[in-house]
């Protein structure tokens, strides 16, 4: 996932660990590059799905090994993503488990940074099953506790305004360090160095729910659950 300052390149450190800690995932290659690079195949047991944002554009949701599709929404307090609305109504067009995501910022407000999540999300139009997504990778300087209790909050907000419990999207090793008390929300968690859906979940969460397993034009995921279960995980109108 990226934030909206993406910098060109991924520290070598960085893809080593296979982690995110302290900043956004960065491509290593160009982006002429990037675009002619081929997906690594996902598991063939396990749903297949990708997530984007600005840095993909036009992406072609009509793939048929396509199962979700999560966009990012927004970031911090004042970042919309212009292609938001398109992707969130191709995802659904093209029948697929959809997710919003907002990229997190622990330097702010963590309750005005879900309200502008929601902002953007319920305007675009929230429907049944939709998912919702915090993407914290950075720590933006404060302390392992202090990202752990902006977390809380964030997820705890959007819970409130939505019934629904968002998914915690980080690299296994960020998650690990800064997840304690997050174990009852979803986990999509990032770690280029398994092979797809072939890992275990950071404590607290005793599994995961979706694995990010590679990044080329778009960043590439499985789901060890089906269609139907995601669907469950997110948005119920009947629960407003």
């Amino acid at each position: 996932m990226t934030s909206s300052t993406r910098k060109m390149g991924r520290p070598a450190k960085l893809l080593a660990a296979s982690a995110i800690i302290g900043g956004s995932l960065f491509h290593l290659a160009a982006p002429s590059q990037a675009a002619s690079a081929p997906a690594p195949a996902p598991a063939a047991s396990l749903p297949y799905g990708v997530d984007v944002s600005n840095h993909n554009r036009n992406f072609d949701w009509g793939g048929d090994k396509l199962a979700f599709g999560i966009a990012k929404a927004t970031e911090g307090l004042t970042f919309d993503d212009k292609t938001f609305a398109d992707n969130w109504a191709k995802i659904r067009q093209n029948g697929l488990v959809r997710g919003a995501y907002h990229y997190g910022h622990p330097k702010n407000d963590p309750v005005r940074e879900a309200d502008h999540f929601l902002k953007m999300v319920t305007s675009t139009g929230l429907q049944q099953g939709d998912l919702l997504v915090l993407d914290l990778e950075t720590t933006d300087g404060r302390s392992e506790s202090e990202v752990n209790a902006w977390a809380k909050r964030w997820l705890q907000r959007v819970e409130q305004k939505t019934g629904v419990k968002p998914f915690f999207y980080s690299s296994w090793y960020f998650a690990q360090e800064h997840g304690e008390g997050l174990g009852e929300y979803p986990l999509w968690v990032a770690h280029y160095g398994k092979e797809a859906g072939r890992l275990s979940a950071p404590s607290p969460w005793k599994q995961w729910a979706i694995h990010q397993y590679a990044s080329t034009d778009q960043d590439h995921n499985v789901s060890r659950l089906g269609a139907a279960q995601l669907r469950r995980l997110g948005y119920q109108s009947a629960q407003r």
